[in-house]
């Protein structure tokens, strides 16, 4: 089924059009898919050479889904409008190629709040690539860990067919599957009890409601399903709204996006439309809704939203479902320490430049196999600026263990190529390989610690070997909860937030700062640090605290002392 190619020449920029209603302020959306749109709009402009923007490929979807795909709900049988935001995600994954015509985008991540239409739009993505992709056989898988799910988007796409004149002429609509004679298509529904996991050969792999998967089994053997080479240009679509199940799929694909988004990974092969509040605080501003539900008014009724807002307010146990399903809220429990805009701050400085220095030390020693920092907080006379300087530890069977299951915790291995971190040997934190990087600061950069902190729960041996190596009484147990913590913490927020603290955008600290989120003891003026997730880390966050709590009782000394 052919595309009309000079209606596809005609149509509008639609990813510009939203590109410019966000950046005018026309449209509310979320800081996550401002960052993606902003990349993308770079790669449009010409950042990456290795991609460039097809317009013409870019609408043919557009125009083959409005077309032929009939509602299957609601106004039965009429056709398919897409909004805005829809049209720009389709353009996000069919739009950029590389020089023979290949599709840049091999994964997406959409994550929205309910009722926003997620099933409707990924059917006819599915329609589209089944009947008018140009891929020989091809074959759209719709997979969920329960069969139920997995033929949510399936049947959504079997009744457009049965809506549709002309998709029902080529397309031959099955109990367990869709059928196009032309180029021997096939889409069914997929479900982890299924027993024909072996042997797929999918070209589209669409996955439905990730956020309730309670691992990553389904994933990696579909995911690994794309990798056949008779596939050039395969596509793996998650849709989802947040859920109640935490350490899965969902939180690992919203992780990595995070790590894309950062620029910590570099994968053009993958984006993100994560719709959801900035901050706990907007699910009472209905100006903010926007931002999780971008179909709201539309697609999502206004009306049913308030209702159910308005239940949440006298309704403890119905408001985490709100929040969760309406907002997109992974964690209501606490809230986020500093938003991205706080955290993210690209200055640099050169070594040479804290050559020759005091310095304040703080550590976060891990248990076995968690992550370990090191932090040297510095300050230089006539500059108001305070320097953060940071290592980390982790063993390197840990990482070993990690790369072998394919885990997107976090990417240990290009942060060691670029010297960031050491991979510790053996299945445990080596602390004396700690001391050895305070060491080297010391002989290679002159820098002297002055005072240390750390915690005294998993320091163990390791102060007396600090002391013995640095012949001196510098070493201060930190106590480690609100009490202590609530004002260094306070203000170290403020400084990060000022951009006053540079770190040398080390993109570890970066990462530990976005995972950090905020416990409140007896009232909201006791505050503490805490994991947003389980296996999220904040070690660096925590160790650079450490410190600060250590400069913020000695500031005056230590000032004068840097003079």
């Amino acid at each position: 089924m052919a595309c009309n190619m000079a209606a596809a020449k005609k149509s509008s920029d639609w990813l510009a059009l939203y590109w410019n209603e966000i950046r005018s302020g026309k449209t509310e959306t979320s800081d996550k898919v401002k960052r993606q749109m902003a990349e993308l709009i770079a790669i449009k402009e010409g950042k990456n050479k290795e991609f460039h923007y097809d317009p013409i490929l870019a609408n043919r979807p557009i125009i083959f889904i409005e077309k032929f795909c009939k509602q299957s709900k609601g106004y039965t049988g009429q056709p398919i409008q897409l909004e805005l935001f829809e049209k720009a995600i389709i353009c996000s994954i069919f739009g950029f190629v590389d020089s023979k015509g290949l599709r840049m985008v091999h994964e997406i991540f959409i994550d929205m709040g309910r009722k926003n239409g997620k099933s409707t739009l990924i059917a006819c993505i599915g329609l589209y690539c089944l009947v008018a992709d140009g891929e020989g056989g091809p074959e759209i898988d719709c997979v969920s860990t329960k069969r139920d799910a997995a033929r949510i988007v399936f049947n959504e796409m079997k009744n457009m067919v049965l809506q549709s004149p002309e998709l029902k002429a080529i397309l031959k609509p099955h109990v367990l599957d869709l059928y196009c004679e032309s180029n021997l298509g096939t889409c069914r529904p997929l479900s982890s009890d299924s027993n024909t996991l072996d042997g797929l050969n999918p070209s589209v792999v669409i996955a439905d409601e990730v956020h309730a998967w309670p691992n990553r089994n389904l994933y990696d053997v579909t995911k690994q399903a794309l990798s056949a080479e008779s596939r050039k240009q395969p596509l793996y679509i998650t849709i989802t709204t947040a859920g109640f199940v935490r350490e899965g799929i969902y939180d690992e694909l919203y992780e990595y996006a995070e790590h894309v988004l950062n620029h910590e990974v570099e994968d053009y092969h993958f984006i993100s439309f994560i719709y959801e509040l900035d901050s706990l605080e907007e699910w009472m501003d209905e100006s903010k809704w926007i931002k999780a539900n971008p179909g709201l008014g539309t697609i999502k009724s206004i009306e049913k939203l308030r209702a159910n807002v308005q239940r949440a307010l006298v309704e403890i146990d119905f408001r985490s479902t709100v929040l969760t399903k309406d907002f997109n809220i992974r964690n209501v429990a606490s809230a986020t320490w500093l938003k991205w805009e706080q955290i993210d701050n690209p200055a640099t400085f050169d070594m040479e430049l804290i050559r020759n220095t005091y310095a304040i030390a703080g550590c976060d020693l891990s248990a076995v196999k968690d992550l370990t920092c090191a932090t040297l907080l510095i300050r230089r006379r006539n500059d108001d600026t305070i320097y953060l300087l940071q290592h980390y530890f982790i063993p390197r069977a840990r990482v070993e263990e990690l790369e072998a299951s394919s885990s997107k915790e976090a990417p240990y291995l290009k942060w060691h190529e670029r010297g960031l971190i050491t991979f510790c040997e053996g299945e445990m934190i080596k602390y004396s390989d700690v001391t050895a990087w305070f060491k080297k600061m010391k002989d290679e950069y002159q820098i002297d610690i002055w005072r240390c902190g750390y915690d005294r729960a998993m320091a163990n041996y390791w102060v007396d070997e600090m002391i013995n190596t640095f012949r001196g009484d510098f070493m201060e147990a930190v106590p480690q909860g609100a009490k202590t913590w609530t004002m260094p913490m306070k203000e170290m927020g403020a400084e990060l937030s000022a951009h006053n603290i540079n770190y040398n955008n080390n993109p570890i600290f970066k990462w530990c700062l976005s995972n950090t989120a905020v416990k409140t003891q007896g009232t909201l003026d006791s505050i503490e640090p805490v994991k947003i997730q389980r296996k999220r880390r904040i070690d660096g966050m925590v160790s650079a605290l450490n410190a600060y709590v250590i400069y913020v009782k000695y500031r005056n000394d230590y000032l004068n002392m840097v003079g």
